[in-house]
């Protein structure tokens, strides 16, 4: 069975394609048919005056979606999608197809996640599910081709690896247990057998978030390694980063365009990485340097939108007057304006939140969105930030032998806005020390146990991180939410379909 994507091998011949009908339109005694089969599409040209009148019926007929078979002579043209084209011979309708609910036209968000099974179909969510193919691909190799193997941790939990306020519980034959929100603690244990593993799982929180950061159903992967301290893990982390983007950029620039992904963005993540402590964040987010810089942000917003305006309103009166190929580009002109006055709009409206968050941030404070956006505002790499207070971090982690207020952990935040995707640190493996901390955050001892043995017998010191798919494919994609990095995305007050 021959693909779209496999047409380069086969220009001047005669082949079959089997798919579905993207869009379709007409021009005199020709018809345009654009087939997808999953791999990329194509034009397939029907001509009235060489095929049967029979063929042309069902040609006319066909609408979005229909499912069919067709023949044809494979011609190189790169004003093509793909850059080639099917002159048809040949037409079979294998399953025909009638108002598909989701077409060319604007649908409104919550018709489309209604829709979620469909909505996959469409150009935008089919390529950054190509990237989000790509990434998965590349940390599996990244992790393979330095010696960790990849190993499972369970899905029930008895325990939880940063307490059970955001955790979902359920009932497991009479006992409580609870969905997992980390592997962490179970990829310790695995490490303490093998040096250097990883888990790649789903996990879940219960958090009661409508941000679009939050999943309520994600996908993690936790490498965990014996004998690494917070330097060697964080080395780790920044060289898979760079990895996954040059992975990305070698095999996925066609999906990159399709999402409208500024490629040089993704060019300009060059290590190493800015690396700065949690107090140095916290002493750049409350500057008079940062507040006058979110003034001058708040102007430029201003000013950009005003010319944005004023180039809409000319584009408009353009159209009446325009021909078919320049009224093409202006709708397409139309909907870029649309879409940055909406991300300017929102700006305007979150930046006076976040000078007056940035202006009273305090040591011990917690990051939030917004704080994570303006450490990375004028970054072209994600930013590290290590040394957090350890009384907001979970009580695994170790503290800073010099500071036994500050935990050896680490984030770090994207650029772009998109914040944290990576979390981890260097894990407490003094058993007496862990067995207070576990006083201090109110946990009980019991269930974790068997998680105490791996300090009784042979403990070293180890490190490790979690990456959030999600979070990460949205920053690598430009998508603006998180709903649409995944086939089906579970949110508060979503679970349909």
């Amino acid at each position: 069975m021959l693909y779209i994507n496999q047409l380069a091998d086969v220009v001047g011949k005669e082949v079959t394609l089997k798919g579905w009908v993207y869009n379709i339109r007409s021009s005199k005694k020709l018809l345009f048919v654009l087939l997808r089969d999953g791999t990329g599409l194509c034009q397939s040209i029907i001509s009235q005056e060489d095929v049967s009148e029979e063929l042309w019926e069902q040609a006319s007929g066909l609408q979005q979606e229909c499912a069919v078979e067709i023949t044809g002579i494979v011609n190189a043209d790169e004003r093509s999608v793909g850059g080639h084209e099917l002159h048809v011979t040949g037409l079979k309708v294998i399953s025909v197809t009638e108002n598909y609910p989701i077409t060319p036209k604007e649908h409104g968000i919550e018709f489309l996640m209604e829709h979620r099974h469909l909505w996959l179909r469409s150009r935008k969510q089919w390529a950054a599910m190509r990237v989000r193919n790509t990434i998965i691909y590349s940390i599996h190799r990244f992790f393979q081709e330095k010696g960790f193997i990849q190993m499972d941790a369970p899905v029930f939990t008895g325990n939880a690896a940063e307490g059970t306020t955001n955790l979902f519980e359920t009932d497991y034959f009479d006992r409580k247990a609870y969905l997992t929100q980390s592997g962490q603690l179970y990829g310790e244990a695995m490490a303490m057998a093998h040096g250097k593993i990883y888990t790649f799982g789903p996990t879940f929180r219960a958090e009661k978030s409508k941000t679009r950061r939050h999943l309520t159903e994600f996908w993690m992967i936790e490498p965990e390694m014996a004998f690494y301290d917070l330097a060697m893990n964080m080395d780790l982390a920044e060289e898979m980063i760079r990895h996954i983007i040059t992975d990305v950029l070698e095999q996925n620039k066609p999906e990159l365009e399709i999402l409208e992904r500024d490629i040089e963005r993704l060019e300009k993540v060059k290590a190493p990485f800015p690396r700065i402590s949690y107090t140095e964040a916290v002493e750049r987010l409350a500057s008079e340097d940062m507040q006058k810089k979110l003034d001058a942000m708040m102007q430029e917003r201003h000013d950009e939108k005003v010319l944005l305006q004023k180039e809409k309103e000319e584009l408009d009166s353009e159209f009446g007057q325009a021909k078919k190929g320049r009224k093409f580009q202006i709708d397409r002109r139309r909907g870029q304006i649309n879409a940055r006055m909406e991300q300017i709009d929102e700006d305007l409206r979150n930046i006076p939140v976040w000078k007056k968050s940035a202006q009273e941030k305090k040591w011990g404070d917690d990051f939030g969105g917004s704080d994570e956006t303006l450490l990375t505002m004028e970054e072209e790499t994600p930013v590290m930030v290590y040394g957090y207070p350890a009384e907001i971090k979970a009580f695994y982690m170790k503290r800073d032998p010099e500071n036994d207020k500050v935990a050896l952990g680490v984030d770090m935040l994207a650029p772009e806005g998109y914040g944290e995707i990576i979390g981890g640190g260097q894990r407490e493996e003094d058993l007496d020390t862990l067995m207070q901390r576990l006083k201090e955050h109110d946990l009980p001892e019991e269930p974790f146990r068997w998680y105490l043995d791996l300090r009784r017998y042979g403990s070293v010191p180890h490190s490790g991180f979690g990456l959030g798919l999600e979070r990460t494919v949205a920053w690598i994609c430009g998508l603006k939410h998180v709903r649409e990095t995944i086939p089906f995305p579970r949110m508060m007050g979503r679970i349909y379909p």
